[in-house]
């Protein structure tokens, strides 16, 4: 019986799409590899939340997920000490980054290379560095790499100079919100629905701004949720006058992106990069059409079942946002198509995928 150590230091309830990814992928794991024995080695916050969807003991580490430099220094020593402590035969980082050395394989997720291709949207200097050499370091010490995106994988290559053979790809697949299931019935206004946190990157500022270029009998609403304490998107706002056009909300619990769902014209997500896009999934998923940015990656999750957007220029936005609102023959069948993509995409299969990346990992260890 393998046991797993799971690295779930960067769980705190606030990493959108990463913590999906774990607990989604930790749900199936234990349907299809029952014999599998699992530790989740949790941050401090993270053991607070509801673990109802580990399948298997959870340790509080006692190292906050939130506090950058603890977090960090967990990363790099502590996880490979809990593997240590636990006996186990494998670990797995699901959050991009993992451990600078461990005496079991380890089996790390990267999700994406946005700190080397994009650094511009990231953070400070200051940050972007030391996480660059964490993602260095712990990718020299896995044994293998999974990631999500042909993107994704071709960066790894480049940035990282890992040998190809040791990058396993695993598509993610969408999260239905429970009850999100839509028609295209007639709404009383268009709205535009974009959810996700606010790095730079995610570019919801031009959102904003592409409304004014709407004439007013045909602009939509905006609805903006994902935001922590002050929203930075306010600002852009007030900078417009659009102030009784976009209504900015922070996360929203599975009851109000129902609603939200129910309500909604169409999802955007205008990002300048990122390593998939789970949201995209979701909304097609529920029968919900997305607009999204013309980039290869987005090409790859959705194919051709979306409207797509320069997200550089603030006319393709608003012309997008505009045939939205003017258009529901067009989204009635963008609706139908975004169905059957989403339906080539399941958790099962990445939990398969993971599996055969986990025992590619274990006879390498083994040969060794």
């Amino acid at each position: 019986m393998p046991r797993v150590l799971v690295d779930l230091l960067s769980y705190t309830g606030t990493k959108g799409g990463m913590e999906i990814y774990a607990r989604e992928l930790y749900r199936q794991l234990p349907l299809i590899a029952p014999e599998w024995e699992f530790i989740g080695f949790m941050s401090r916050e993270g053991y607070q939340l509801d673990r109802s969807w580990f399948p298997g003991e959870t340790v509080d580490s006692g190292i906050s997920g939130e506090n950058r430099f603890a977090w960090a220094r967990g990363e790099l020593f502590e996880v490979s000490r809990a593997a240590r402590a636990h006996q186990v035969d494998l670990v797995h980082c699901p959050a991009t980054l993992g451990p600078m050395k461990t005496t079991v394989p380890t089996v790390m997720t990267m999700h994406d290379m946005l700190y080397w291709s994009h650094p511009e949207y990231m953070s400070t200097p200051l940050y972007t560095e030391p996480v660059k050499w964490m993602e260095k370091v712990a990718s020299r010490n896995a044994a293998r790499i999974l990631t999500i995106s042909e993107e994704s994988r071709q960066a790894i290559f480049r940035y990282l100079g890992v040998p190809e053979d040791r990058v396993d790809l695993v598509p993610l697949a969408g999260t239905k919100v429970p009850g999100a299931d839509r028609s295209l019935a007639s709404q009383p206004h268009p709205m535009v629905l974009a959810t996700g946190n606010r790095r730079p990157h995610k570019n919801w500022p031009s959102l904003i701004r592409a409304l004014p270029l709407i004439p007013v009998e045909e602009r939509p609403h905006l609805v903006v949720t994902g935001s922590h304490g002050d929203d930075p998107l306010k600002a852009v706002v007030d900078e417009t006058g659009m102030q009784d056009w976009v209504e900015l909300k922070s996360w929203v619990d599975d009851d109000e992106m129902r609603d939200l769902y129910s309500r909604a014209t169409i999802l955007a997500m205008p990002s300048f990069a990122d390593g998939f896009s789970l949201p995209a999934l979701e909304a097609m998923m529920a029968g919900l059409p997305v607009m999204i940015s013309d980039i290869p990656v987005y090409r790859e999750v959705v194919g051709d079942a979306a409207l797509f957007i320069d997200p550089t220029d603030l006319d393709s936005i608003a012309a997008a946002m505009r045939t939205a609102a003017t258009r529901p023959d067009l989204l009635a069948g963008l609706s139908e198509r975004g169905r059957e993509r989403a339906r080539m995409f399941s958790w099962e299969r990445t939990a398969r995928g993971t599996l055969e990346s986990f025992e590619k990992a274990l006879a390498a260890g083994q040969r060794r």
